[in-house]
């Protein structure tokens, strides 16, 4: 099945080769207890209590003298100072989410338990947010995303000087970091942020791409974990095949599991429609360019990067059903639902920094999308994986960070890794993976679906709090029930255990 190329208009609404590590370099720069806090910038209106600050560190660690730039810190307070155990440094996901803007909602995010116990600590990696954003040429990432989808040698020749011209304006608008940005280096950004708080230990809990950073820290510096939560798994030992094929069953699994549901719940718009035959028919309409909506061509990559950010939780749902089936008819004042926003340009730098997905020739990518649509058969491939993989074809800067097994060291404390049994963005086998990769560590299936546990079931809440406050992992082979919403939510913002889910205004369409 060959597809048009088309820019990808339809963003979420929610929303390889193995090598040797590269080696430490540098120490952290910032003196013990060195960071100051302060009031946040009073027109980003910082909720109450929060504290913001800054540190300087290196732009390369392997010349931790030379340039630096500044990292932007946020930290909510333990709520109960007399029982504070530390620091818990957390990061939301991306490449691209904001580590400040999670510690702004903290106080929602997270239970008592952890909001008691811990100052809670978010910074903006590096390239992202405040944390010197890397800026590119709006036209040049235009032009790349219009090739991202190629079908033919000439336009995947398009594409990959596309991606040149891309960097280049990257260089050009934000500087030398845009070459270090890789995740290696945010660990390392992470142990000096450790060393100006003045702690021996930190606690950390990252979802998503967040999982990476705390898996490079575990590497690099073993011995100065307290306590580890690792929700929804990336693996950086995947190769250029097993990332994409896990991804592809990963989005076609979760996809039949939205059917299920709403086939056996009343409250689904599609309730009473076969959905993947119902969505067969639309996808050969998009096909046939019989698809249209308020005189816009949908297109089979736009509706399925439509559907995708639908589901990172089952909450999303009712939302999903009602407009596959507006798609079947005339809804012209729904169209905005269906068009997004440019990609975010600190994510693609990221991505390529930290794993080798160059493939030079045309035949050998047809041939991947194919082994794709045949593990996928109703929704082909997943956008998000695809869009990385030609996205960073021909990335004209090194992968500083090479994909690799972690090599754990037996300084490491008890790791808690969690995982959706169907993740659409970091899929179940990935979090497997990592669990062998390191023998210190507990895994907790949720046998739910959806991205970021820790919101979408109480089970799995639970456990992360308790191994994060007490230090006590769950039962080795531990799995936590599924949970489907039956009813439409009567507040959006609240997730499937009363806090607030911040991943989808902290991370979005940005990636994971």
């Amino acid at each position: 099945m060959r597809r048009k190329a088309v820019p990808m208009l339809f963003l979420p609404l929610l929303l390889l080769f193995p090598a040797v590590p590269a080696a430490a370099h540098g120490a952290a720069p910032a003196p013990a207890g060195s960071l100051a806090w302060g009031p946040c910038d009073p027109a980003e209106e910082a909720p109450e209590r929060v504290l913001c600050g800054s540190l300087d560190v290196p732009v390369d660690w392997a010349n931790p003298a030379g340039p630096k730039f500044r990292l932007a810190l946020a930290k909510l307070p333990a709520a109960d100072p007399a029982r504070r155990i530390g620091s818990l440094l957390i990061n939301p996901g991306g490449p691209g989410g904001s580590g400040v803007g999670f510690a702004y909602q903290a106080a929602d995010a997270f239970s008592p338990a952890i909001v008691n116990r811990f100052d809670i600590v978010g910074f903006d990696p590096r390239g992202q947010a405040r944390s010197n954003p890397v800026l590119c040429d709006s036209d040049a990432v235009a032009a790349q995303e219009a090739l991202l989808y190629p079908s033919s040698s000439a336009e995947y020749a398009d594409l990959r000087a596309a991606t040149v011209t891309l960097a280049e304006s990257c260089l050009r608008l934000t500087g030398p970091l845009v070459k270090f940005v890789d995740t290696a280096s945010v660990a390392r950004d992470m142990d000096a942020i450790r060393a100006g708080l003045g702690e021996q230990k930190i606690s950390y809990y990252g979802v998503s791409y967040g999982t990476m950073i705390g898996q490079q820290y575990a590497e690099l510096f073993p011995g100065r974990i307290r306590a580890m939560a690792l929700d929804s798994n990336m693996d950086h030992a995947q190769n250029v095949l097993g990332y994409q094929t896990w991804e592809s069953v990963a989005m076609e699994q979760s996809f039949e599991q939205f059917a299920a549901w709403c086939e056996r719940t009343e409250a689904c718009a599609l309730h009473d429609e076969d959905v993947l035959a119902f969505w067969d028919t639309l996808y050969a309409k998009a096909e046939a360019g019989e698809l249209i909506l308020d005189g816009f061509p949908i297109t089979p990559e736009i509706l399925i990067q439509g559907i995708f950010g639908y589901l990172y939780d089952p909450i999303a749902w009712f939302g999903l059903a009602e407009d596959l089936k507006l798609l079947d008819g005339d809804a012209p004042t729904r169209a905005e639902r269906f068009r997004g926003s440019p990609w975010e340009y600190g994510y693609r730098p990221v991505m390529c920094s930290d794993f080798r997905f160059d493939v030079r020739a045309y035949p050998a990518v047809a041939a991947l999308e194919k082994a794709q649509n045949a593990v996928a058969p109703h929704t082909r491939y997943n956008p998000l994986a695809w869009s990385d993989l030609t996205g960073c074809q021909n990335w004209p800067y090194p992968v500083t960070n090479p994909p690799h097994r972690l090599r754990a060291s037996g300084k490491l404390p008890p790791i808690l890794i969690a995982n959706s049994r169907y993740d659409v963005a970091t899929p179940y086998q990935w979090g497997r993976s990592l669990a062998g990769q390191l023998p210190s560590s507990t895994f907790l299936t949720y046998d739910g679906v959806g991205h970021g546990t820790y919101w979408l079931s109480p089970c799995a809440q639970a456990a992360i709090d308790t191994y994060l406050v007490d230090r006590r992992t769950p039962k080795k082979g531990a799995h936590c029930p599924a949970v489907f919403p039956e009813t439409p939510p009567a507040a959006t913002t609240l997730s499937g255990t009363g806090l607030v889910n911040p991943l989808p205004q902290l991370v979005g369409s940005a990636g994971r």
